[in-house]
């Protein structure tokens, strides 16, 4: 997938580094190393913050409640997230909620939004495996229009903040 152009250092434009705030341990790390590398790039922090809510609940009339619950969960989320990149790296980030898959919420995004230039994902330190949102990016990495970054899950704050900048 070639995806739309990247735009990104193109006059009036500037790269943004992507990250899907879910609130795992894993997503801390993604968040520190994305907040430092647009820190020290001089690029922009952009978070994703994806509503998840179950088809089979419409037909009962609680669909507009759990969506609802599910987009205070997703801004509470990306609230926590934004004081860490601040705290990190002094980042005030743009924040989207979507609703949907992770997967295609994330490719939907990188289309509408140009100036991404870097998706920045962190594997889960669990034994089996490394998480189900960089396995689900993992199968399909030519759909995405960008670099994926994974960072390991058991890095320190110290450990990549010597690595990112």
């Amino acid at each position: 997938m070639s995806g739309a152009k990247r735009r990104s250092f193109e006059a009036g434009h500037r790269p943004k580094f992507l990250v899907v705030v879910d609130g795992t341990a894993e997503s801390s790390r993604a968040v520190h190393f994305a907040a430092r590398r647009a820190a020290r790039t001089g690029a922009s922090l952009i978070m994703l913050g994806i509503a998840t809510i179950p088809d089979t609940f419409e037909f009962l009339g609680v669909g507009d409640a759990l969506r609802e619950e599910a987009e205070e969960e997703v801004t509470r989320l990306l609230a926590a997230a934004t004081d860490h990149a601040k705290e990190a790296a002094s980042v005030a980030p743009e924040q989207v909620v979507k609703e949907g898959g992770k997967a295609e919420c994330i490719r939907e995004l990188i289309e509408e939004d140009q100036d991404i230039s870097f998706l920045v994902l962190a594997a889960s330190t669990d034994s089996a495996g490394p998480g189900p949102l960089v396995s689900s990016v993992a199968s399909a990495p030519q759909s995405f229009s960008i670099p994926i970054v994974i960072v390991p899950g058991d890095l320190s704050d110290e450990e990549i903040d010597a690595l990112a900048g």
